[in-house]
């Protein structure tokens, strides 16, 4: 017994009786409360460190005679100062989550708040077990409902780190997609005037050219220039009011 107890780390003054360590293996396991002929075990982690998949057991015993014992000595104050550690931790998270400016932030409260809903939950659950073997301890219903407010704390504080999460990420996708639709309206209108200008430039080479204009082509030619340069404003106005109008629209939109 005594080399078990060794194992389990358990405080030299802990006399556990021999139903109580049977239960128990070389570790001590996921958090729960086992229960022996006369005595109770209550196994709770302490508050989960990110990265790290190992935790830090603490054992209360119960005893025959219906005593709490700590590590520390009698009483259950060492597990209030456990509920008040992971409080602490939760609220921690929760004045980053308010002023993170980064995903890097919110990765790191992700990374932590997982371990902390599910310590908490499974602390939950502890209590439950030592209450279902002693309905009239009011000192663990007390730090049974604490831990179920803890518990509703981690899973808020988890849903609203991913909301976060998803909604930066919606809302570069939307702001990549606006800078896109503008790049493309502003590459349009550049080849737009690159089709325009390059009949002017070919018209301009060809009067810096020594040629003579052919006879049939003479009486007609100021009037086609004419015609081209009207009928290449009118296609810029057109395609400027309609490109107009797509950014107004756009604008709206966005402040919808």
């Amino acid at each position: 017994m005594a080399t078990t107890a060794r194992t389990l780390r358990l405080p030299d003054h802990y006399q556990v009786e021999p139903e109580l360590l049977e239960q128990f293996s070389t570790r001590p396991g996921h958090q729960r409360c086992v229960e022996g002929r006369d005595e109770l075990l209550l196994v709770v982690h302490e508050v989960p460190k990110p990265g790290i998949p190992e935790r830090d057991a603490l054992f209360f015993w119960r005893r025959h005679d219906g005593r709490w014992t700590q590590p520390s000595g009698p009483g259950l104050s060492e597990l209030h100062d456990l509920l008040e550690r992971y409080a602490q931790a939760i609220d921690k998270h929760e004045e980053v989550i308010d002023e993170a400016d980064t995903a890097a932030e919110i990765f790191a409260i992700l990374r932590h708040s997982g371990p902390l809903a599910r310590s908490t939950r499974n602390l939950v659950q502890a209590l439950e077990q030592a209450l279902a073997v002693d309905h009239d301890d009011r000192e663990i219903r007390a730090f049974r409902d604490r831990a179920r407010e803890l518990e509703r704390a981690a899973d808020l504080l988890h849903n609203d780190a991913r909301v976060t999460l998803e909604f930066w990420r919606a809302e570069r996708a939307e702001e990549h997609s606006r800078a896109s639709a503008r790049l493309g309206r502003i590459m349009f209108r550049m080849n737009l005037l690159a089709g325009f200008f390059l009949p002017l430039m070919a018209l301009s080479g060809l009067f810096g050219m020594n040629v003579d204009i052919p006879r049939f082509m003479q009486p007609f030619f100021w009037g086609i220039l004419v015609f081209a340069i009207l009928t290449g404003a009118a296609l810029l106005w057109l395609v400027g009011r309609q490109t107009g109008r797509k950014a107004d629209f756009d604008s709206e939109l966005e402040e919808e």
